[in-house]
């Protein structure tokens, strides 16, 4: 019903509106129906965030809000990265009518990750670049545009048009400027940029820019604020924080040392493996030596112990260490260290390639010369070249014919269409 509900679309504001109250109050009670009966995290999820498009497109902003908090956290329980997405995104044009546009481009750049469908991050990019036309930011939200329509590539007419609308509204406000610079990510996070190693031409040594004197023959890069650093006297790490206070000093002797993420890190007193994980206290979490290890991500670490598997920050084995490596690499997002944010992971059997799980069950069996992990399938290649797809359980989708991954894209889209989603 919201899907085809006649909107009005303003150029002025960038803003779809309704013209009448009254039928979309309807839309509002059939859904607050259906909830009462609702159980599942997923259903309560999509029926609370649909709630919440209802309350914004009527005014009533408040109780839009509180649904839209609801079902992010339905959607979070749910697992579902597609559900957490829309319901970030349905939330974050709540929070912007609101005028709370910081916290809304918060939920919009989490929102767009390369690893939901592209139909949903175009129309989060193409709402993001609304939020940033009402903040005067012109210039950020002609780039969010251009994102958008690079990702549906004239698929959309409507999306078109309503860009085609947005772009001459901006040139129409331009005259005294384009506003600040685009930010970054990180910025629009919030997420301060720590300080950078940076040699001191005069003596050799490093420091950090604006906090720390160089003082050091090696320095590594900030993570989880701290900092491996060697001194000239020390043949082992010590660990410091920004203001370069000494966390853990040098006579712990480790030898070998990468960076903290998610409050661990690997260390070594040995020239080659025996690497363990320790928190910022020095306490060693994971005591067992392996050949070889990750940094921590998303809740698990790969590791090598002839071959390579993963285990938790407890240090429970849960894929075993069974392969040549791991080579996670999305459709549209470049490679992952790991596993996805829907716990998928592309592993190596020997130069044949499958995907696993978070348990290490396999979902695509180590047979194909190529795999890619696509929001709906997975994109498989053979020896000659060609590529086909699966479907999320690894059944066929796609016959390995095509030459050009795009092809097959479109061939996915066409079987398993994306709905639109209503935002």
């Amino acid at each position: 019903m919201l899907a085809a509900y006649p909107l009005v679309f303003y150029p002025e504001t960038l803003r779809e509106q309704i013209e009448e109250s009254d039928p979309m109050w309807v839309v509002v009670d059939r859904l607050t129906d259906k909830l009462e009966y609702a159980e599942r995290d997923a259903v309560r999820a999509r029926l609370l965030s649909l709630r919440a498009v209802a309350g914004r497109l009527l005014g009533d902003l408040g109780p839009a809000e509180a649904d839209g908090r609801q079902a992010l956290e339905h959607a979070r329980k749910a697992g579902d990265i597609r559900l957490v997405a829309t319901a970030r995104a349905r939330l974050a044009q709540v929070l912007q009518w609101k005028g709370e546009v910081a916290e809304a481009d918060r939920l919009y750049a989490e929102a767009a990750s390369p690893e939901v469908p592209a139909r949903l991050r175009a129309e989060v990019h193409e709402l993001a670049g609304r939020s940033a036309f009402e903040q005067r930011r012109y210039l950020e939200a002609v780039n969010h545009f251009e994102t958008a329509l690079d990702l549906r590539k004239g698929a959309d007419p409507e999306m078109v048009e309503r860009i085609e609308l947005a772009l001459d509204e901006i040139t129409r406000h331009t005259s005294g400027g384009w506003g600040p610079y685009p930010r970054t990510r990180e910025e629009i996070m919030g997420e301060a940029a720590a300080p950078r190693p940076l040699r001191d031409e005069s003596s050799g040594l490093f420091g950090y820019v604006g906090a720390v004197s160089p003082r050091f023959a090696q320095a590594q890069p900030f993570a989880d604020g701290v900092a491996w650093v060697r001194r000239p006297e020390a043949p082992a790490w010590e660990l410091i924080d920004e203001s370069g206070r000494v966390l853990i000093d040098a006579s712990a002797g480790y030898l070998a040392a990468e960076r903290f993420a998610e409050g661990l890190a690997w260390v070594s007193r040995e020239q080659r493996g025996g690497w363990v994980a320790i928190d910022r206290h020095n306490r060693v979490i994971v005591p067992v030596g392996f050949d070889d290890a990750k940094p921590f991500h998303r809740g698990l670490a790969l590791v090598q112990r002839g071959g390579w598997g993963a285990i938790d920050p407890q240090g429970r084995v849960v894929v075993q260490p069974r392969y040549r490596g791991f080579a996670t690499a999305l459709v549209h997002g470049g490679l992952i260290d790991g596993f996805t944010e829907e716990g998928l992971a592309v592993v190596d059997a020997g130069d044949r390639y499958g995907v696993i799980d978070r348990s290490g069950q396999l979902i695509v069996a180590p047979v194909h010369a190529a795999v890619r992990i696509h929001p709906t399938a997975f994109l498989i290649a053979d020896k000659y070249g060609l590529w086909g797809a699966l479907d999320r359980d690894g059944e066929p989708m796609v016959e390995l014919k095509f030459k050009d991954r795009a092809d097959v894209l479109d061939e996915i889209d066409r079987l398993s269409p994306e709905p639109r989603p209503v935002l």
